[in-house]
């Protein structure tokens, strides 16, 4: 096995998984808010409190995959630059992500207890492995540490696809007595 330069991280390798990842992302923050314009209209004004509860979490999980992914295509990145990221992105997604736990300041919650686990736990898992995706990268092997953070990307690009599809269904099909139309989530 060839020495591992200590400031260098085989980043290049990874670079068309980066450009997917953040393309894929911009496209699908683009497509969710085509739909929410498109659905505004047909919204009580009660529901919106709902809607950016749901809504924030997913389009802060798809920039999360895109910036981060523009960020580790830098060409100077060095190991510790690329840790540094991974690890603050993540520490800072673990807080947010599980903060949604206790609902928002305007009192905004999950209106379904089991909505916790795609719009809070299970990104706050995919948070924990950046950062130890990050952590392995820096302190002893890059392409399993590589490995790490780009699973934990292309889960929380998987599951903001996921919320993205159920805030869409929910917004095109209201629940039964709310416009006549059954529930198709």
């Amino acid at each position: 096995m060839p020495a591992v330069d200590k400031g260098h991280l085989p980043l290049e390798a990874w670079s068309n998984l980066y450009l997917f990842a953040s393309a894929a992302a911009a496209t699908l923050v683009g497509l969710l808010f085509v739909v929410i314009t498109l659905a505004a209209e047909r919204q009580p004004p009660g529901e919106w409190k709902r809607i950016r509860m749901y809504l924030t979490p997913t389009v802060v999980y798809f920039a999360v995959v895109l910036l981060l992914a523009g960020a580790l295509i830098i060409p100077t990145q060095s190991r510790l630059s690329a840790a540094l990221c991974c690890c603050g992105v993540g520490a800072a997604g673990i807080l947010y992500a599980l903060s949604l736990l206790w609902g928002r300041p305007d009192g905004g919650r999950f209106r379904v207890r089991g909505d916790a686990w795609p719009y809070s736990i299970l990104p706050a898992c995919a948070f924990c492995l950046l950062v130890d995706g990050g952590v392995t990268a820096y302190a002893s092997d890059p392409d399993t540490g590589l490995t790490m953070v780009s699973i934990a990307m292309l889960a929380l690009l998987g599951l903001a696809l996921r919320n993205s599809w159920s805030i869409a269904v929910s917004v095109i099909w209201p629940p039964s007595g709310k416009g006549g139309a059954k529930s198709r989530d």
